[in-house]
């Protein structure tokens, strides 16, 4: 564990096998593989150099080094070098996942959710595969269910707009003509297909109103199949 450091930015890993340790970001860092990496992740489907964090012109940028199975900034890829924003969620293909503060005495209050050692529900953005207490979902999701499911993913325990949703599963230039009916139907459909894995936790939680709002219960909480 390196010393803290109140003072500079930090990437504090959780959900993975890095889990709690942290690292101040005073200079690159290269993530991967390779035991000589700043950060090594020691997962085969990371890269033996898969991405870098470094201090750039006042602000920490992110970038992936060609890395085959990808990385993310908030669950968007990275294909091209990224400015980092305090809280931003860092994942590493689907081996490790990083919280980014601009600086250490900015740790949320609530910062023990990140600590857990894994969720009951993963996905992977870049296969659109999706993972249920370590249980594939198959058949795969449908395009809009995933969109729907991503989105409310990266933006767990808050409350994504009906509006929101709609633009964002829908393109733009059809979406003035999706009712709230059609939303609602998106949802259920999406609720089936989680609850065929498990039923004992409800996922998506309709916020009546304003839209849904995505729970995840960490992994070490016992929940039977269905």
């Amino acid at each position: 564990m390196i010393q803290n450091n109140e003072d500079i930015p930090v990437l504090i890993a959780y959900n993975g096998p890095l889990n709690g340790q942290k690292w101040p970001i005073n200079h690159e860092l290269i993530i991967g593989r390779d035991p000589k990496c700043d950060i090594t992740i020691p997962e085969r489907q990371v890269s033996r150099l898969h991405a870098k964090i470094y201090p750039e012109n006042n602000s920490i940028t992110i970038e992936d080094l060609g890395s085959k199975n990808g990385t993310y900034n908030n669950g968007e890829p990275v294909d091209a070098p990224t400015i980092l924003l305090d809280g931003a969620i860092v994942q590493i293909a689907l081996a490790q996942e990083f919280i980014f503060l601009t600086t250490e005495a900015t740790i949320p209050l609530d910062f023990d959710k990140y600590s857990q050692k894994g969720k009951m529900l993963r996905l992977d953005p870049k296969s659109r595969r999706v993972w249920i207490s370590d249980q594939e979902l198959l058949p795969p999701l449908s395009a809009p269910q995933f969109k729907l499911l991503h989105l409310l993913y990266t933006n767990e325990d808050k409350v994504v707009s009906r509006q929101e949703i709609i633009l964002h599963v829908w393109k733009e230039e059809v979406a003035l003509g999706v009712s709230n009916q059609a939303l609602d139907a998106l949802a259920r459909r999406l609720r089936e297909r989680i609850s065929s894995i498990d039923s004992t936790h409800d996922y998506i939680i309709t916020v009546r109103g304003h839209g849904f709002r995505f729970e995840n219960p960490i992994a070490s909480i016992s929940h039977p199949s269905k």
